[in-house]
């Protein structure tokens, strides 16, 4: 295992002020972490509750939220489409709720230009199914964050990982938020493989010796 006491080694990849967000359901969030997790361009990923109207919703008590993947992603790498078409590419919108609104496909816009985009996206998945799209759209009116054992979830399915990287995420928050975890939960869920997580390192604007320090944390990880 890499000694190192550095924290932070992904702080000069793109931050939050120049970043979009896009919020959507489409069945058990788990999956949905690992696979946009392992998209080039979206920095960080987020399981989490949205659409009810219960104040406080956890996994037992959700309510008539439902369960809602939250991606923040660089527009300067993957568009909002990208996103939306990947989104509608992974499931079936037009299942039945058979547990409530838990598992339903729902899809938030936040500006008028991911309203269109949206609108537009739609019709051609119309097309496409050859009947209408019963997809939930509507206005971003809040999130709730899940809780911890569901962020990253299939990375925290192999402990002897999770004990490699404790030095480089000693808060569960950093694993949370990091982009090399949520390219890690995605290859562990078969999204990529470690030769394409280590091109796509040598691609991101950090400092040398960040870049060394995870491509040795890869290249030794024991699962």
């Amino acid at each position: 295992m890499v000694n190192t006491t550095i924290l932070n080694l992904e702080q000069d990849l793109p931050d939050t002020a120049n970043l979009e967000t896009a919020t959507f359901g489409m069945g058990c969030f788990w999956s949905p972490d690992a696979q946009f997790g392992s998209l080039p361009g979206v920095i960080r990923t987020r399981t989490g509750y949205a659409g009810g109207t219960s104040a406080h919703p956890t996994y037992r008590q959700m309510g008539d939220h439902t369960e809602t993947i939250q991606v923040e992603f660089d527009p300067v790498q993957i568009s909002f489409e990208d996103i939306v078409r990947e989104f509608w590419r992974s499931h079936y919108p037009n299942r039945d709720a058979y547990k409530g609104r838990q598992y339903i496909s729902l899809i938030f816009w936040e500006s008028v230009e991911q309203r269109r985009s949206l609108e537009k996206l739609k019709k051609e998945k119309e097309q496409q199914l050859n009947e209408p799209v019963e997809t939930e759209i509507r206005l971003f009116d809040g999130f709730t964050e899940a809780e911890e054992r569901h962020q990253k979830y299939y990375l925290k399915r192999y402990p002897k990982a999770l004990e490699q990287l404790a030095e480089l995420y000693p808060e569960d928050s950093l694993l949370t938020r990091s982009t090399f975890a949520a390219r890690l939960n995605g290859f562990v869920k078969g999204f990529g493989s470690r030769q394409q997580l280590l091109e796509e390192c040598n691609s991101w604007p950090i400092q040398d010796k960040h870049r060394n320090v995870l491509r040795q944390v890869l290249m030794g990880l024991k699962w």
